[in-house]
């Protein structure tokens, strides 16, 4: 049987935010966690270094099949990691807005919250999960 790729440390999601050792990243960190706590409603769980909230079911067309969080972050040593799963595709206009950043197919990295609109994130981790429970069953 195949393992995970993370392991769900023996600590709770304050803690880990807790700990981040540098005090404009962890303030930064419970922003983004507010954030997505408010768009999803759901409690966050804590998977390695990765925050996620709520959870969707998902099933290619190979058969393959699991439980993903709808939204999540993980604040990384050079970088906040910030998992939006539909993409960013269906948010374009809300991209040309957003602020100094990088991203990939699904996950968008910002070094500070200072260097992007705070609003426009927010409104992206909102639209994010509304697109979700539109497209997926969501627990």
């Amino acid at each position: 049987m195949a393992q995970t790729r993370t392991v769900k440390p023996a600590t709770t999601v304050a803690a880990f935010l807790n700990s981040i050792e540098n005090s404009r990243k962890r303030a930064d960190a419970k922003k983004i966690a507010a954030m997505m706590r408010r768009a999803t409603g759901c409690k966050p769980v804590l998977d390695g270094s990765i925050i996620g909230y709520g959870t969707y079911h998902y099933k290619y067309e190979s058969g393959r099949e699991g439980d993903g969080a709808l939204v999540g972050f993980a604040p990384r040593a050079q970088s906040f990691s910030v998992y939006i799963m539909p993409g960013f595709k269906p948010f374009s206009a809300l991209m040309k807005k957003f602020g100094k950043h990088q991203h990939g197919s699904s996950c968008l990295y910002i070094n500070r919250l200072s260097d992007v609109d705070e609003a426009v994130l927010e409104k992206l981790i909102d639209e994010s999960v509304k697109l979700m429970r539109q497209r997926y069953k969501v627990a």
